[in-house]
C-alpha cells in the first residue's frame, strides 16, 4: 500500500482534473483506488514500474485507464473540434492469409486508423474500444515531447539546440548530464551509460522510478544525476527512456508550464483535437513524464501524425520551429545495416517514412511520400520482440500495398 502522503497526493491530482479543465471528465476515484491497491509496490513509482510485468488481462484493463490509476494532468481541448472526413474503407492486403481481424486478434491490437490525403480511409476498433477511448502511448509520448521542444524553440523558450542542459535544468550543474547539449539529448547520443532491457527488473529502465521521493525532485532527476559518461557525447547512440523523461523536464523548466499545459495551449486547442487527453505526472515533482504516459484517443494520436505530415503547420502558421522540422525526422543516427535510423526521438526509415513507436504495440506512422498516417493502439503480449515488430511492419505494408 502507499503511505498517507502519497494517498493525499493522488487525491489532490485526481481532484484537480475537474478544477483545471472543466471540459475534461471527472475520473472514478473509487475504481482508481481499487486498481491501485491491486498493483504491487509501496510508491506510485514502484507501481508504475510494475507495468512491464502485468498479465495480459491486467494490461488490457488498465491501459485505457492509466490516467485514472496514476497521478495525471489533463490536456484540455478547445470548444470546437475538427471532424475528420471519412471515405470508403480500404481492406489491407497481406501476402499471406492474414486479415485485419486476425492481425488485431492475434496481436491484441485494440484500434487502427489510416488517414490518406487528410481523409480516414480505414478505422477499426476491438470490442469494448471506441473513438472516445483514451489509451496510453508509452514511447509514442517521447516523440510528442520532442515536438514540444520544437515548439519551445519556435517560441524562444529554448534558445539553441547547442545549449547545455544545465542552462535549463539547474539541478544538473556539476554533473555529467549538465554538459550534454539539447541536440545530444534529443538524438540519444549523450554518451551516458544506460540499460533499456524491459525484461530485466534491475535495468535502468526497470529502476528509474523505484526510489522514494527526495523532497520534490522528480524521480528521474534523482536517479540520473549521478550517472557518468561511458562515451564521448555525440559519438554513440543508445536508446534511453530516462533521457526522454529529461526532454520533458527540459521543456517544463524552459517554459514554466507542464507538458500537459504546453501541449494543450500550443497543439491540442489550436489543432482542434476531438478529446481531452491526459499525461502521467511524477509523484514527487508533479512534472509530466516526458518518456511515456500520454493517454489520448486513437484519432487524436493520428492528428499528431498529420501535424508532422504538414511540417508543423496549423493552417498557415508554423507551430513548430522550421529548424526542428528540418532535422527531427532526418537520418541523424543510423542504427542498423538496412539504413534505418533516428532523428529527434523519431524513428526514420530508409524510404523517408518515419514514426513514433511504443512498447506493447503503440504506433504513429507517417509516410510523407504517400501523404499517409497510420496510428495503432495495442496491448501486445510482450513489451516488444522481433516477431511483433515484423507483424506491425507487415500491417503497414498491407495498407500501403492497397493504396499504391
Amino acid at each position: 500500500m502507499f503511505n498517507r502522503k502519497e494517498f493525499f497526493l493522488l487525491l489532490l491530482v485526481l481532484s484537480s482534473l475537474t478544477l483545471t479543465a472543466q471540459d475534461c471528465y471527472s475520473p472514478d476515484v473509487k475504481e482508481a483506488n481499487t486498481e491501485i491497491a491491486d498493483i504491487p509496490g509501496e510508491t506510485m513509482g514502484q507501481k508504475l514500474e510494475s507495468l512491464l510485468f502485468w498479465s495480459q488481462e491486467e494490461k488490457e484493463r488498465r491501459f485505457p485507464m492509466m490516467h485514472d490509476i496514476f497521478p495525471s494532468i489533463p490536456i484540455p481541448t478547445g470548444n470546437h473540434s475538427s471532424s475528420l472526413k471519412a471515405s470508403k474503407n480500404i481492406t489491407p492486403k497481406w501476402e499471406d492469409e492474414t486479415t485485419l481481424a486476425s492481425y488485431m486478434n492475434d496481436n491484441h491490437v485494440k484500434g487502427v486508423i489510416v488517414i490518406k490525403d487528410n481523409q480516414i480511409i480505414m478505422e477499426k476498433y476491438a470490442d469494448g474500444i471506441n473513438q472516445e477511448t483514451l489509451w496510453t502511448s508509452f514511447s509514442v509520448a517521447k516523440s510528442v515531447s520532442s515536438m514540444l521542444v520544437g515548439v519551445a524553440l519556435k517560441d524562444g523558450a529554448i534558445e539553441s539546440m547547442e545549449d547545455p542542459l544545465s542552462k535549463y535544468i539547474t539541478e544538473f550543474k556539476g554533473f555529467d548530464y549538465g554538459k550534454v547539449t539539447v541536440r545530444q539529448l534529443l538524438t540519444m547520443t549523450s554518451g551516458i551509460d544506460w540499460n533499456e532491457d524491459y525484461e530485466d527488473p534491475n535495468s535502468d529502465v526497470g529502476q528509474m522510478y523505484n526510489a522514494h521521493c527526495q523532497g520534490v525532485e522528480s524521480h528521474i532527476l534523482t536517479y540520473m544525476k549521478p550517472l557518468k559518461f561511458k562515451h564521448q557525447p555525440g559519438t554513440h547512440w543508445n536508446y534511453s527512456t530516462g533521457e526522454t523523461d529529461l526532454v520533458g523536464i527540459l521543456v517544463q523548466k524552459a517554459t514554466g508550464l507542464s507538458l500537459s499545459e504546453f501541449l494543450s495551449e500550443k497543439i491540442w486547442k489550436p489543432n482542434q483535437m476531438e478529446h481531452c487527453a491526459y499525461w502521467l505526472a511524477d509523484e514527487c515533482s508533479n512534472l509530466n513524464l516526458g518518456g511515456s504516459g500520454l493517454s489520448a484517443s486513437l484519432r487524436d494520436f493520428a492528428r499528431l501524425g498529420t501535424l508532422m505530415l504538414h511540417n508543423g503547420k496549423i493552417g498557415n502558421e508554423n507551430i513548430i520551429s522550421e529548424e526542428y522540422m528540418k532535422d527531427s525526422t532526418s537520418l541523424l543516427k543510423q542504427v542498423n545495416d538496412e539504413g534505418d535510423g533516428y532523428g529527434y526521438l523519431w524513428w526514420r526509415f530508409k524510404d523517408g517514412s518515419y514514426g513514433a513507436f511504443g512498447i506493447f504495440g503503440q504506433m504513429v506512422y507517417i509516410n510523407p511520400h504517400k501523404n499517409l498516417v497510420i496510428a495503432q493502439i495495442a496491448a501486445w503480449s510482450k513489451a516488444g520482440s522481433n516477431e511483433l515488430t515484423q507483424g506491425r511492419q507487415a500491417f503497414i505494408d498491407a495498407v500501403e500495398r492497397v493504396i499504391d
